[in-house]
Formats: C-alpha cells, structure tokens, sequence
C-alpha cells in the first residue's frame, strides 16, 4: 500500500475513527511523560474546581488578550 492510498483510506474513514487514528500518530512522535501528564491533570483539576466553586473568577479571553496587545503596543 503506498502512502497516498494509506492516506486516501483513512480519510474515508468516519470522523471518530479518524481521531484515533491522528492521536495515535501524534503519541508514537512525541510520547506523553506520564509523570508530566498527572502533574498537569492534577493543576488543570483544581483549576476547574476552584472556578466551578467560585474560589476564583474567570477572565474574559477577549480581556486577557486586550492586555498582552496592549504591552506590545510601545
């Protein structure tokens, strides 16, 4: 099988399938770091509590990047 038809049977492919099918691809060039990765669901975990309890407000993205332009603007 050449890559092109490779390529042309995976596209046929229905869209959830071809998720599996990109995240495989994407983990065998750039294995995750399980340590790593806990670290980063534990934060991303208490982050989602605190602003679901209220312990801290979200800011608008359309804020966030107002100000980072604002910095470059000089």
């Amino acid at each position: 099988m050449t890559m092109k038809e490779l390529i042309e049977e995976v596209t046929s492919l229905p869209v959830e399938e071809r998720v599996i099918i990109a995240d495989s691809i994407l983990r065998s060039l750039n294995p995750p770091e399980s340590q790593a990765d806990r670290k980063w669901a534990a934060v991303a975990q208490r982050r989602l509590e605190e602003l679901g309890s209220g312990k801290v407000q979200a800011i608008p993205g359309e804020r966030v990047f107002a100000r980072i332009w604002k910095r470059f603007e000089a």
